[in-house]
């Protein structure tokens, strides 16, 4: 299915409070396919990243819908990808006095719609 990336729309949700590389996992799985499918399988994935990369999928769809006048049936996921956001830095006790720190990953989640190319 070719895809036309002259139209494309995107939406980006930034700061979400999770690893990238789990995230990728998740994108790996629904770029090219078209916006039902992506969405049947966000749905029945058992990963925590799903609602998010859903939120943001919505996000692209409506934008595309609204400011485009874009149809959500012939929407296609072109480009999804995600990006390392800043690492919250936290610290945990351990033994005889010391603290380790423990870094919590930030990560931006892009996700870029297009009308599928017949």
């Amino acid at each position: 299915m070719a895809v036309d990336t002259s139209e494309q729309v995107k939406a980006v949700a930034r700061y979400v409070r999770m690893s990238p590389r789990k995230v990728r996992r998740v994108l790996d799985q629904i770029r090219g396919k078209s916006y039902r499918d992506a969405l049947i399988i966000l749905e029945f994935m058992p990963y925590k990243a799903c609602e998010p990369i859903i939120k943001v999928l919505r996000s692209a769809v409506a934008n595309a819908e609204h400011n485009n006048g874009l149809d959500p049936a012939g929407l296609v996921v072109s480009e999804a990808f995600a990006d390392a956001g800043p690492a919250l830095k936290r610290f945990r006790p351990r033994a005889q006095g010391r603290a380790y720190q423990i870094r919590k990953p930030t990560c931006h989640i892009t996700i870029a719609v297009a009308p599928a190319a017949e």
